[in-house]
């Protein structure tokens, strides 16, 4: 699967000085993990860290499949609000959804602060507007719930926003406790310290097929076999050719990185900005004075027109960018396109299925993939250890999406 197309921003900010090398012979692990992106990383840095013989296998270099798409905005928030998360789910398990989005913001922090290679993350407040005065209500509603259940946000009215920022919308949420990050050098990161702690990672290593037994599984490559007594899939939208039950539905998003810019003094706190409209735009500015602006959601285009498509694309993500931001000469630098994927009711799918043995599943769709990867990755490692989490049954590969009673 093509999963980016164009030019991505993140894999220029960023030489590795490692080179992991390719999987040539059998060999036996505790766990392997099959996926060399976020949720991989995360995983594989967790378990190494508990002592487990941890072996990293991707077909891909290492953080050159979506992690060098992602545009890096981590949040508490999703695009399901906790108002729909309860109505959906009953009070009890949207709530806990969204405690356990804060707690994953909490342990990305402390993470990102203790590896050796910047991953550049910066706390950030996020700013989620109102795109129209019928959208007034329903942030009001969710400002009301947040508030209710302990999370910190603020309500702003259009003269707040005024006194803010360069544009005028009717309403606004402004949360606390988000984060922005380089997705490709936060993944580099994250292996090398796996690495450090005894994790053997391979690249340009794909996975022909997978047999299981009673104890464990042998995972065939091109050339050489794995023995594990259990096997993390963490190999992103791919994860959907793997798995027979697909369980979610893939899109194309798009992205675009500017040109530094002299003066960001006018975007408040440089907070992460999104809206409520669906599909949404959303922007976030870097450490080296760009904007990101990513949006335009829609079915994937046809294999010959994805590079066109992309830099189409990058030009109306340009053109709204400038219309928030008037004053400022904005030119695309990057523009790239991506495969991006989604649950029919909006929560990640995360642990076991009932036709894989030893098997466990990370499949942070949604737009809080980081969040929902550091949340599999905790949950799963302690299943590893033998630690199992009640909090795991919330993602089951195999739940049904029907109202919980409230």
């Amino acid at each position: 699967m093509d999963l980016v197309y164009g030019t991505p921003y993140w894999p220029s900010t960023y030489k590795t000085h490692i080179d992991y090398p390719s999987l040539n012979d059998d060999i036996s692990c505790d766990c392997l993990i099959i996926g060399g992106g976020m949720g991989g990383a995360l995983t594989s840095r967790l378990l190494a860290q508990r002592g487990l013989d941890t072996v990293v296998i991707d077909k891909r270099k290492i953080a050159h499949g979506s992690s060098s798409a992602n545009t890096g905005l981590l949040q508490y928030t999703n695009d399901k609000s906790l108002t729909s998360c309860i109505n959906t789910f009953g009070e009890a398990k949207g709530v806990r959804f969204y405690q356990l989005c804060r707690d994953a913001m909490k342990q990305l922090t402390e993470i990102a602060g203790s590896l050796k290679t910047d991953p550049w993350f910066i706390p950030r407040n996020s700013f989620c507007f109102a795109s129209s005065e019928e959208d007034v209500a329903m942030l009001e509603e969710e400002y009301q719930t947040l508030q209710k259940y302990g999370f910190d946000a603020e309500l702003w009215n259009t003269d707040q926003i005024k006194h803010y920022f360069p544009f005028e919308k009717p309403a606004a949420l402004y949360t606390k406790g988000d984060a922005e990050v380089n997705p490709f050098r936060f993944v580099q990161s994250l292996f090398e310290s796996a690495a450090q702690h005894g994790a053997l990672i391979y690249e340009q290593t794909e996975m022909i097929h997978c047999d299981y037994d009673d104890e464990g599984v042998w995972c065939h490559t091109s050339h050489g076999k794995i023995r594990a007594k259990q096997v993390v899939y963490a190999a992103g939208y791919e994860t959907q050719e793997i798995k027979k039950d697909k369980g979610a539905y893939l899109k194309a998003t798009y992205a675009i990185t500017t040109k530094p810019l002299p003066d960001l003094s006018r975007w408040h706190e440089q907070a992460m900005i999104w809206e409520t409209a669906r599909p949404y735009l959303y922007m976030r500015t870097t450490p080296d004075n760009r904007i990101i602006v990513g949006g335009l959601d829609e079915e994937i285009p046809a294999q010959d027109q994805r590079e066109l498509r992309a830099r189409n694309q990058g030009d109306v993500l340009l053109e709204e960018v400038q219309s928030y931001f008037p004053s400022d000469a904005l030119e695309v630098d990057y523009a790239w396109g991506a495969v991006f994927g989604n649950t029919h009711d909006g929560l990640p799918l995360i642990g076991t299925h009932p036709d894989y043995p030893h098997s466990y599943f990370v499949e942070g769709y949604g737009g809080n993939g980081t969040v929902y990867s550091m949340i599999a990755a905790s949950l799963i490692a302690d299943a590893i250890i033998g630690t199992p989490n009640e909090d795991m049954k919330l993602f089951s590969l195999t739940r049904t999406s029907k109202p919980s009673p409230m």
